[in-house]
């Protein structure tokens, strides 16, 4: 069993929502401990469930609009991560927060105690065929920087 998980989810086709593809991108060329699982999901939800296995860390990246400046880096633990019901945190449908609700109780040895998001804040995530927000991609690496700071610590 691996220490941590980082799932990077998005899809590069959609402007600033491919934020999550491209940290994925960036961090398989870094050096993330050798004890941490890296994947990446064109959704996120449900799942999310089949890549949790019982570790300590489960750090997941994505795009988000949670109202701050096109490019802000979020890090929210657990605890302050938005319910879908008081506002939707991305556009893959059920919400991190409602897969992992399920899987604490479906299989709550399997979810990890420390849970965290890096969300990278985009501005366009109804453009089929566009890359990135000029923002958004300059945030790519600081994002990725946080999550391998988030592994360290």
């Amino acid at each position: 069993m691996s220490r941590g998980l980082v799932v990077c989810i998005g899809n590069g086709l959609v402007a600033d929502d491919g934020a999550g593809k491209a940290v994925y991108e960036r961090l398989l060329q870094s050096s993330i401990p050798g004890d941490v699982r890296l994947r990446f999901l064109g959704l996120g939800g449900m799942d999310l469930l089949e890549e949790i296995d019982g570790e300590d860390i489960l750090v997941v990246v994505d795009g988000v609009q949670l109202g701050g400046k096109p490019g802000t880096i979020h890090l929210l633990d657990w605890e302050h991560l938005p319910r879908m019901d008081l506002r939707p945190v991305s556009g893959h449908g059920i919400g991190i927060c409602e897969a992992i609700a399920v899987g604490q109780r479906l299989y709550p040895e399997r979810v990890p105690e420390n849970i965290f998001l890096v969300g990278v804040e985009g501005q366009c995530f109804d453009q089929l065929g566009v890359g990135l927000t000029e923002e958004v991609a300059r945030a790519i690496p600081k994002a990725a920087e946080k999550v391998c700071a988030l592994l360290r610590s």
